[in-house]
């Protein structure tokens, strides 16, 4: 198990590394020091586990946000004009992601899904800015379970005429998502698998 004081005396110089490796391997510990928890949790669908983990201590960590942002923005194929997740999970990362792309002279937009229309003025699923019908966006997910999630953004995006082909995650927990946007025709990555960051505990 990675000891939360080995990760603060650890240098911050890695966030800013040219080799993304070294910035992959901080993410990780990260993940590992933040994120991951053993014990008896009950999960929203009701199933127990005997593990839990929560990415919002990583990418709400100014480190954290910096490493996620420019990992995802490295595995964007190079067509990729934005970025877009379902809130609340996806919401920090779009950002990042976009942030960094503003520092790489690459500029790629953000667009946060809601889960339900907006109540007011534009009842709008999607905020963000208006890009022309065709353009390629990509997913974005803290952590794919089933995969469900991820599936409603990808629906919303399409409904309003963007391309939508890909998702990439932070963790993928292994439990049928893949499988789904294979089904869905939909290319997948992830940074982690949980049986990497589980290794690494």
């Amino acid at each position: 198990m990675t000891n939360s004081i080995d990760i603060w005396t650890e240098t911050k110089d890695a966030v800013h590394a040219t080799d993304i490796s070294i910035v992959r391997q901080y993410l990780l510990n990260l993940f590992c020091t933040l994120a991951y928890k053993e014990g008896d949790f009950v999960l929203s669908s009701g199933q127990r586990s005997s593990y839990y983990i929560n990415a919002k201590p990583v990418i709400l960590n100014p480190f954290g946000a910096l490493a996620t942002g420019r990992l995802l923005f490295a595995m964007l194929p190079k067509t990729a004009q934005a970025v877009a997740g379902l809130t609340l999970g996806a919401d920090p990362i779009v950002t990042s992601v976009s942030i960094v792309s503003a520092y790489e002279n690459r500029p790629i937009s953000a667009f946060i899904i809601r889960k339900e229309a907006k109540g007011h003025g534009t009842m709008a699923y999607i905020e963000g800015p208006t890009l022309e019908l065709g353009t390629e966006v990509v997913v974005l997910e803290d952590v794919v379970t089933t995969g469900a999630s991820a599936m409603k953004a990808v629906k919303r995006l399409r409904d309003v005429g963007y391309k939508v082909d890909q998702i990439i995650t932070l963790v993928d927990r292994q439990q049928g998502g893949a499988q789904l946007y294979e089904e869905e025709g939909l290319k997948f990555q992830s940074v982690f698998t949980i049986k990497e960051i589980q290794s690494q505990y």
